[in-house]
């Protein structure tokens, strides 16, 4: 019987219990040689300690290493080793930082994993027209401390430090996406190798306009395709200005129903809030524990602002007045960079604040996005579903766009367990399609979600993405088994 529960909960669960070899089999000395004579000897290893660190992300998907991982040092490189693997018929599998939550490192045929963390330059400035042109190995907090003299910054904030490219490949978010956006709206341009190692520039080469009605949009493809499509060498991005002042504030409420309240008033009265992010009491007090917090236990909004000081004075008595107004209270501003810093900072550690409740557990997250209009019924019905559970959980999102997550924190071992967090995160997701939203508004499809995104964009297009894919990828080598 525990044999058919573990069977019965790896479809969307495929735990990281151990780690397993994929279906391809070891590769060649001659290849393996092949693969050294195109990057040197030194950056080759098949070596099984390091294939294992490469056959997983954060996810709890079970690690699946490669055959071998190599690391480029140039585009040219990549090119090469892209025709080289194409040509032999060995699976490819693009890897950055590893702090995905999908599973899409996993190697799940073998094959060759290409670490494109050498490739860590900054390419290009231009401070003039806000934008910048990095390699694959940087990462955000590694651009914005180079932009930190030049007035700009690059807003867009997963939490983890993640590469810039992996997080254009995942379509990532995070806290600043009510103001600033996501990276599909702040990539303006990417250099690409195509499978069979052609070089696509998907804008033109070296071009950074901020607009264009020219042709199919190239760059969209490939933001969100999860290395699918092509490896990403090199990322145009659009910066943004420091702005002059900043202030958060943290407000607890009575109720679900209020904080999300708060927020849909918040939006439709137009107040330019830079963050907002939702916290329950549950966890809001797990970042007490974990972070040395001493916010009040109840359901909680963290807001921030940006704007000139005049500016700001009127967003927060704009904000002020709608939080009262909903039966917000303890009203707590951090107007230092260093009380911002350790807010934002307990924020962005939620994950390992929520895993704290159990030691020794694992932790799913799910990721589902809806219409603001809708962000209430469903955060309010969610709670009242974890709550019945009988889960350890918490519900933490950046409401300020419709998303907000569930972390899960489960024993492996327990079956029993891991079925009831299945149903629970089914139950979630088709609630959130039922009400016109996604299954994942920032972490991605991967290994976990492919049932599900069937069921939300529908048959048509699936078989449109599949054309697509066969198009660009007509063996089916680059990083196969995910979003398809």
């Amino acid at each position: 019987m525990a044999s058919l529960l573990r069977a019965a909960t790896w479809g969307i669960f495929p735990w990281r219990g151990y780690c397993s070899r994929g279906t391809q089999g070891e590769l060649s000395e001659g290849f393996v040689e092949a693969l050294k004579a195109v990057v040197g000897s030194p950056h080759v290893t098949t070596a099984a300690v390091v294939r294992e660190q490469h056959g997983h992300d954060e996810s709890m998907h079970k690690c699946q290493p490669p055959d071998a991982v190599v690391w480029p040092q140039n585009v040219e490189q990549v090119s090469r080793l892209a025709a080289l693997c194409y040509g032999q018929g060995v699976p490819i599998i693009p890897f950055g930082s590893g702090t995905g939550l999908e599973g899409g490192v996993c190697a799940v045929q073998g094959g060759v994993c290409v670490n494109l963390t050498h490739m860590d330059r900054i390419l290009e400035l231009n401070p003039e027209d806000f934008s910048v042109v990095v390699e694959p190995g940087v990462t955000r907090k590694a651009l914005n401390s180079h932009l930190r003299d030049s007035g700009l910054w690059f807003p867009v904030d997963p939490g983890a430090d993640a590469s810039l490219c992996g997080m254009v490949a995942t379509g990532a978010s995070g806290t600043n996406a009510v103001r600033y956006g996501t990276m599909r709206d702040n990539v303006l341009n990417l250099e690409v190798v195509l499978p069979g190692g052609r070089l696509l520039h998907t804008a033109g080469p070296g071009r950074h306009f901020r607009k264009s009605a020219a042709g199919y949009n190239l760059t969209g493809l490939f933001v969100g395709s999860e290395g699918t499509l092509g490896l990403i060498t090199a990322a145009t991005l659009r910066l943004h200005p420091v702005p002059e002042a900043t202030v958060a504030a943290t407000c607890a409420f009575p109720s679900v129903q209020a904080a999300v309240d708060s927020t849909v008033h918040i939006l439709q009265a137009a107040v330019p809030v830079a963050r907002i992010e939702f916290l329950d009491d549950v966890m809001m007090d797990a970042c007490n524990r974990h972070s040395k917090l001493n916010c009040c236990v109840a359901p909680t909004l963290f807001l921030e602002f940006h704007g000139s000081e005049q500016a700001l004075a009127e967003q927060v008595q704009r904000t002020e007045e709608i939080i009262r107004h909903n039966g917000g209270s303890h009203f707590s501003w951090a107007k230092e960079a260093e009380d911002r810093s350790r807010l934002w900072a307990a924020r962005h550690n939620a994950w390992y604040a929520a895993l704290a409740l159990r030691p020794g557990c694992k932790g799913y997250s799910t990721d589902v996005c809806v219409p603001i209009s809708r962000l209430p019924e469903i955060l309010v019905q969610t709670k009242e579903d974890l709550q019945a559970s009988g889960l350890t959980g918490t519900i933490v999102g950046h409401v300020g766009d419709g998303n907000f997550h569930c972390i899960l924190v489960v024993d492996p071992e327990d079956h029993e367990e891991l079925l009831r967090v299945k149903a629970f995160a089914e139950q979630l997701v088709r609630r959130a399609l039922a009400l016109r939203g996604t299954c994942t508004g920032e972490h991605g499809i991967g290994l976990g979600k492919r049932q599900l995104l069937q069921e939300e964009v529908g048959t048509v297009g699936i078989e449109t993405m599949r054309q697509l894919k066969a198009m660009l990828d007509p063996r089916g080598l680059m990083n196969p088994g995910k979003v398809l």
